[in-house]
């Protein structure tokens, strides 16, 4: 299960929603010891495109970077699907290499709600789970790359029954 704070969603949605039509990317880092979700990594799709991103290699090996000095791991890697649910596609599989990573996507096809969904891919394998919001709903911070109000709703994947949170 990934345990987040709803700022660190509506953080992530916000970028989403900013970079579309192509798709956004990014990290949540946390501590090394604990992996908790807590600081909010926007990065550039080095594709600029509407169906694929890819890190920047300079600024992933800086953040990567900045990450282990302050020893921290990266918890959440995330990014958007801008015409698609939000499932790993193919490509997404082939370039899962944090093993231990929560990939979200964000589906931001529905100009009003966000679908975000959690994976773990290992080995090629898919395994959706449940997220769970912490905190209280509400816009983005001001550390996120965007317009923080550029976030209208979000729904969790992986329930029986979606709930819409009004950000």
């Amino acid at each position: 299960m990934l345990r987040i704070d709803h700022a660190l969603v509506a953080a992530m949605v916000a970028h989403a929603r900013a970079d579309h039509p192509d798709e956004a990317c990014g990290v949540i880092a946390g501590p090394a010891a604990t992996a908790e979700p807590r600081r909010h990594i926007p990065m550039v799709n080095a594709e600029r495109s509407t169906t694929f991103y890819r890190f920047d290699s300079a600024e992933q090996l800086a953040v990567w970077n900045a990450m282990d000095d302050a020893d921290e791991t990266p918890v959440v890697i995330y990014h958007s699907h801008t015409a698609t649910e939000a499932y790993p596609s193919r490509t997404d599989v082939k370039y899962a290499g944090e093993p231990h990573a929560h990939y979200v996507l964000i589906s931001t096809r529905d100009p009003h709600i966000a679908e975000v969904r959690s994976f773990r891919i290992v080995d090629g394998e898919i395994t959706e789970e449940p997220i769970e919001g912490l905190g209280e709903p509400g816009q983005a911070d001001e550390g996120h790359r965007g317009d923080a109000y550029a976030v209208q709703s979000y729904k969790f994947g992986h329930t029986p029954d979606a709930i819409i949170y009004d950000c």
